[in-house]
């Protein structure tokens, strides 16, 4: 192994050594991920209406974004001018930081259940797949960013790079526009993280109706909120 890559290991190790995992109660902490033209904006629209039907008070964000510093770099990454990789990854963890404690961290504490547009998963699959930037290295540095703090329940809409580019249409941003190839390493992303942590993460076919995919969701969301009764 070379000094570099030891060094790297080294950090690494220390970062992921430091972040345990925290505890979102008595709020709860739903994310939607997968990849672009999923269909993630309407399936947290349909949970967010239902848990409010239930009583429940609900916070609705997204990332990058849910902050005006959110706002920023939403737009900086998205839909500015070029961006390296190492920053684009570093500027989503400064989002995912400041999004953490300024909006996610007081909502769960105050017993509200937040539903997020993508979190540190987004991150781990884009930049550390995507842009092959080490899976290990960009979870370490996601999960020491928001300080442990990670979802009850992960939904993955699971669509294909040529499903979702179809669904998008001619609109798109500097990480839609990327080849299918890009796509496909996070679909393969995705699909790895939820293996290796099957308690925490629902995954859907993308290609199921709206309606079929909204009770999936809240089934998996009900079977959260039992197991903590």
């Amino acid at each position: 192994m070379s000094s570099r890559s030891h060094r790297l290991g080294a950090v690494t190790e220390n970062l992921a050594a430091a972040t345990h995992r925290k505890d979102t109660a008595p709020g709860l902490f739903v994310c939607f991920e997968g990849g672009d033209g999923a269909g993630k904006s309407t399936q947290v629209r349909l949970l967010t209406e239902s848990l409010r039907q239930r009583g429940r008070e609900v916070v609705v964000t997204r990332q990058p974004g849910g902050t005006p510093l959110g706002a920023q770099i939403r737009e900086l990454v998205l839909h500015g001018d070029h961006v390296s990789a190492r920053a684009e990854a570093l500027l989503f963890a400064a989002d995912k930081a400041h999004h953490v404690d300024q909006l996610i961290k007081p909502a769960l504490a105050a017993g509200q259940v937040v539903i997020t547009d993508r979190y540190v998963d987004s991150s781990i699959t884009y930049q550390g797949a995507g842009r092959e930037l080490g899976a290990d290295e960009i979870t370490a540095l996601q999960h020491w960013a928001v300080g442990g703090l990670l979802p009850d329940l992960t939904v993955v809409l699971d669509v294909s790079p040529e499903v979702g580019r179809e669904r998008r249409g001619h609109v798109h941003d500097r990480l839609e526009s990327e080849a299918d190839a890009f796509h496909a390493a996070v679909r393969r992303g995705y699909l790895e993280l939820a293996s290796q942590d099957p308690e925490r993460y629902l995954v859907l076919d993308a290609s199921q109706t709206v309606e079929r995919l909204h009770a999936a969701v809240v089934d998996g969301v009900d079977r959260v909120m039992a197991a903590r009764r």
